[in-house]
């Protein structure tokens, strides 16, 4: 699959337009894993989260520069662990949309794909969403219903990261 579709002029600069199709099919991915789990309702925010964080992982670790609809099975091991628990996936994230920037910058070509991929990385940045605060339940205390327990505000990233590691489990 092409990451760029280059068909027609548009302006009056004859500029060429670009299709974001790696982004596009990555966040494609993503959402199918989220809603093949069911984690979510698709309309809330954690799901968006969740779907962002997934898309990201998915789009920056395609080294070979291209998403194949057939690696999808194979590829879901490496996604597994760059989403794991313990693995930096904040620096990891940051390094390869930095390397992706400057690549961009050197070649002097636009990329649509890695415009998505930073908005959607802002996004997650940026954002926070009330969640359940899983450090003030005492220890060996009752735990608090969901809706009644402490709430804290948390950066999207850190609630789409292990939503989307579930979904691929559940995959």
């Amino acid at each position: 699959m092409l990451h760029g579709s280059k068909e027609g002029t548009s302006g009056a600069d004859g500029g060429e337009l670009t299709v974001p199709m790696a982004w596009l099919y990555a966040e494609y991915i993503a959402d199918e894993l989220l809603r093949t789990g069911d984690l979510m309702p698709p309309t809330s925010f954690e799901f968006r989260a969740g779907r962002d964080a997934l898309a990201l992982t998915i789009f920056l670790s395609d080294t070979e520069g291209e998403l194949s609809g057939i690696r999808v099975v194979s590829q879901l091991e490496t996604w597994l662990s760059l989403t794991a628990y313990d693995q930096p996936w904040q620096d990891w994230v940051r390094e390869h949309m930095t390397r992706l920037a400057a690549r961009a910058r050197e070649e002097n070509t636009p990329s649509p794909d890695l415009e998505l991929a930073e908005a959607a990385w802002r996004w997650l940045e940026e954002t926070e969403l009330l969640a359940p605060d899983l450090d003030s339940v005492p220890d060996g205390g009752p735990l608090p219903d969901e809706d009644d327990g402490p709430r804290v505000w948390t950066p999207a990233w850190q609630l789409g990261l292990p939503l989307g590691h579930l979904a691929i489990h559940l995959f």
